[in-house]
């Protein structure tokens, strides 16, 4: 597998950024907004490095953990209320877990296939 072409770690990033920008157009709260923010950054930060080492496994349980951080935040942060937030985490978490789970197989082989070199 070569850098920058798994289809699986684009989608996080996508979500990561998306996650970030939500504050924009809706209003979780003080404590929302940063979650929403600092998790969405982390699963962008996270699906570049997984990007740029596609055999960096951790990286991929990074998306799982994030995902499930993601889909929990509402409940953490008390914006359930907020229908837009919430239901994004909601669905941006799971999809990062989904995204994450996927791209472990390849990654683990892409890391095998260097820890034989």
């Amino acid at each position: 597998m070569r850098k920058w072409t798994r289809w699986q770690d684009y989608v996080a990033l996508a979500a990561g950024v998306m996650m970030m920008l939500t504050r924009l157009w809706s209003d979780p709260g003080a404590g929302g907004s940063w979650a929403m923010v600092v998790l969405g950054g982390l699963l962008a930060a996270t699906s570049l490095w997984s990007l740029y080492d596609p055999g960096a496994m951790t990286s991929e349980y990074s998306h799982v953990l994030l995902g499930a951080l993601m889909f929990i935040a509402p409940w953490v942060f008390s914006y359930t209320d907020i229908r837009v937030a919430a239901y994004t985490s909601w669905i941006l978490g799971a999809l990062a877990v989904a995204v994450g789970l996927a791209a472990l197989p390849e990654s683990r082989k892409v890391h095998q296939q260097q820890l034989a070199h």
